[in-house]
């Protein structure tokens, strides 16, 4: 952290040196007032219905638990980011037309009420948790089979217990929640893989272009329309035909509705879990009397997924606004956790500080399975806008650890634990875990 020109802490929130030192960072802010106002500098998108560009801005990062809660549910702001008009220095905030961005500018994530909530209505349904319980065995299989092939490869390799290789990130906590989202949706697997480029994670596979990249997602795209539409004709049981048939009165979804629900199922979906597998793994392995506890007490497994979404919450932050009504703030000034916000400015919910403040979690940097209050965290969000997947992700959270341990009680990382680096990025999540196994 530099200071600019005017003292204040200047940063890329996404940077991995960041990422090391953030809740060191962040208990200081805690510990000096209810907010501070910072410089970020990032690479970034502000919004994953815009264009990444470089920028920097002033932004009022609001630290603790009771106001990062309160400002979750405040109907005064907004979570369309698109409505953040006054940065210091930035690219202009365009919309893309056509592509994954367009395409994210209609979903939950960056809708306001009413428009949230017509959609949300239609789509919520198929998300409850008594449904995502429902997925537990096909998760078990699918988590059972990603690692019988690790262990074929190892084999292969000439490798044995309880010295092969897992490398935990491609080999298993990426594929699971790919496949599993691609089952829920209906869409076949092997297509999901084309477009998603599952061999990005081989260093062997040449990374596509730009046009490449383009061109495999216009297909992508062209392909779910044509599904949607056989869907309506002939439904199964799938998301892709609940959300074709789903009316609310005479209304239902778009095409382009349902085109982003996939896709941020797809984008922040999988992304989220991938992190919460690796990073639950992490946690575990470095430190052996929780893991001794997990592994002498496997009921406990629920728990130490709600720990460890509080210890390393995947999404550091959100954002918010002033509500924009018609194009026009509904408030030129609110203010929140004792500071004022301007219409226009961005402000920044530290999800990754309030789920580590000791005013709600005792002793909040140890990592304890057996805490008390663990779900209580605040990773998923709150209110109209908690995770519409926060059910699957637990489920496959927990299908995940349960069957690591139950398979190899000799699991190590394969590194020393200074040896493992956070990827960078709007999610936490470590660039590599190597293990043995």
């Amino acid at each position: 952290i530099t200071a600019d020109a005017a003292g204040l802490p200047e940063f890329d929130p996404h940077a991995p040196d960041f990422l090391t030192i953030a809740y060191a960072v962040y208990a200081a802010w805690r510990e000096s007032g209810r907010t501070e106002r910072v410089r970020t500098t990032t690479d970034r998108s502000l919004s994953p219905a815009m264009p990444a560009a470089r920028r920097s801005m002033q932004t009022v990062y609001v630290n603790g638990y009771e106001d990062v809660n309160a400002a979750l549910t405040d109907d005064r702001l907004s979570i369309d980011l698109r409505t953040v008009t006054i940065p210091d220095e930035h690219a202009p905030q365009a919309d893309v037309a056509s592509g994954g961005i367009g395409i994210l500018s209609r979903s939950l994530i960056e809708m306001d009420p009413p428009e949230h909530t017509r959609v949300r209505k239609l789509v919520q349904p198929t998300f409850t948790p008594r449904t995502m319980e429902a997925m537990r065995p096909a998760i078990q299989r699918t988590a059972d089979a990603l690692l019988d092939k690790a262990e074929a490869a190892a084999a292969a390799r000439g490798e044995v217990a309880p010295h092969r290789r897992l490398d935990l990130i491609p080999q298993f906590a990426y594929p699971l929640p790919v496949a599993i989202i691609s089952d829920l949706l209906g869409i076949p697997r092997e297509r999901t893989n084309q477009w998603m480029g599952m061999a990005r994670h081989d260093e062997r596979a040449a990374s596509p272009t730009p046009e490449e990249a383009q061109e495999r997602f216009q297909q992508f795209v062209a392909y779910l329309k044509e599904l949607f539409e056989e869907r309506r004709r002939h439904p199964r049981e799938d998301m892709i035909s609940r959300m074709a048939l789903a009316m609310d009165g005479d209304d239902r979804l778009t095409d382009e509705e349902m085109l982003a629900t996939a896709f941020l199922l797809y984008g922040a979906g999988h992304a989220t879990t991938v992190n919460l597998i690796g990073n639950a793994v992490v946690a575990l392995l470095t430190h052996p009397e929780e893991l001794a506890r997990l592994r002498q007490d496997p009921a406990l497994v629920p728990n130490a997924i709600e720990e460890t979404l509080r210890y390393w919450a995947p999404a550091e932050t959100v954002g918010r606004s002033i509500m924009v009504r018609d194009g026009q703030p509904v408030f030129a000034e609110v203010e929140v956790a004792g500071c004022p916000l301007h219409s226009g400015e961005l402000l920044t919910l530290n999800l990754a500080a309030a789920n580590r403040d000791p005013a709600r979690f005792p002793d909040p940097d140890t990592y304890n399975v057996s805490r008390a209050n663990a779900n209580r965290h605040i990773a998923f969000g709150k209110g109209i806008h908690l995770c519409l997947g926060a059910p699957l992700a637990r489920v496959e959270g927990q299908v995940a650890v349960e069957t690591l341990l139950r398979r190899y009680p000799d699991l190590r990382l394969a590194v020393p634990e200074d040896d493992l680096t956070w990827s960078g990025g709007v999610l936490r999540g470590f660039a590599a875990i190597p293990l043995l196994f």
